[in-house]
Order: structure tokens, then sequence, then C-alpha cells
């Protein structure tokens, strides 16, 4: 199974990272996009961390990055921070909820 989480707020970061490894221990994959002010949450070290695991694909909005002052490198698409955090668009999004079997909100 996919499961897709679309990162929309900044207040989630533990159940992100809970439930993103209840997953993963289940030998599903992680889809992870985050927009608006949930961009904030790409610096995060947790989310550097899991970023890096097997079965963990992350994508932030470029747009919404650059709206919050969140820092990246490059140009589009690029990674974050040296993760494996693609910085993009909404195409990523579309992607995430096209390919996703289960999508949650945070």
């Amino acid at each position: 199974m996919k499961l897709g989480i679309l990162i929309n707020t900044a207040r989630h970061l533990d159940d992100i990272v809970g439930i993103s490894r209840a997953a993963l221990a289940k030998n599903h994959q992680v889809i992870i996009f985050a927009m608006d002010e949930g961009v904030k949450l790409m610096e995060t070290q947790a989310l550097a961390e899991l970023a890096a695991l097997e079965g963990v694909s992350a994508s932030v909005c470029d747009h919404s990055a650059e709206m919050y002052g969140v820092h990246t490198e490059g140009q589009s698409p690029k990674m974050v921070r040296g993760t494996k955090i693609v910085c993009g668009s909404q195409f990523q999004n579309a992607k995430m909820n096209h390919i996703a079997d289960r999508v949650i909100v945070l």
C-alpha cells in the first residue's frame, strides 16, 4: 500500500513521524507532500531523517517555501538542505494523490 501524507500545517510533526514509521513497519510506502505552513516542518531534523528512510519520498511546494521563508537550494526541482526532499510544485501533490492508495491531511 502507498500512503500519502499532505502536510499543510506545522502542528503535527510527531504524528507524521509516528504514522510514517508505523506504515513503514508494515512494508507500506509513504509519500509526503508539504505545502502552506506545513513547509516549515521540512526544515526539521525529524522530517529530514524520515525522508532519508527507505520507502519514503518527500516533496515540498516551492511557492509555499518561498512564502514562508523556508530555505531551499538550486533550481526546481531541487533537494532541500541536501536531503531527499524534492522542492517542486503542486504537480508533486497531484502525483501523490494519483498514486497513493490512501491520503491523510495533517
